[in-house]
């Protein structure tokens, strides 16, 4: 059981330091998107936006890794709980479902940040501060569905 709590305090750790890099990477886009005509300021945010995809990527890679071992290590490691009741488990689906939807964002927002490297002209700050505000809504519902588990 030990090795429950352990798994479940880092893949939380790792969920962590993944949504910063989610929350972050739009607010690197808008000040960007402002900096237009400061090569020396955009150049710097781009090279940050660049390490904080990387960071971003790896850190939602451990805590995938970590999520499973969460679903399904119970089949593999003895003793290990399982944290989904059997026939309960539409909570987990919609979870995941939530979880996906905050990856593509966060892959779209790295696709615009290479684009940026190409030349490319971002959408305006508004409309970049207003795309900002969606991975919130998202982690909210996810934070809900994880500590509730209504179905």
């Amino acid at each position: 059981m030990q090795s429950y709590f352990w798994v479940k305090t880092f893949h939380l750790v790792f969920v962590v330091a993944w949504m910063a890099a989610v929350f972050y990477l739009p607010r690197i886009l808008v000040n960007i998107a402002e900096a237009s005509g400061q090569q020396a300021v955009v150049e710097r945010l781009q090279l940050m936006g660049k390490r904080l995809y990387g960071f971003g990527h790896s850190m939602f890679g451990i805590a995938f890794l970590l999520g499973l071992v969460l679903w399904l290590g119970y089949k593999v490691l003895p003793d290990f709980p399982t944290m989904v009741a059997p026939g309960a488990a539409g909570w987990l689906h919609a979870k995941l479902g939530l979880v996906m939807l905050l990856l593509v964002y966060f892959i779209f927002t790295g696709r615009w940040l290479k684009g940026t490297l190409k030349g490319k002209t971002l959408p305006s700050s508004r409309a970049l501060r207003w795309f900002n505000e969606l991975p919130l809504v998202l982690f909210i519902a996810i934070v809900y569905l994880v500590l509730a588990k209504p179905f």
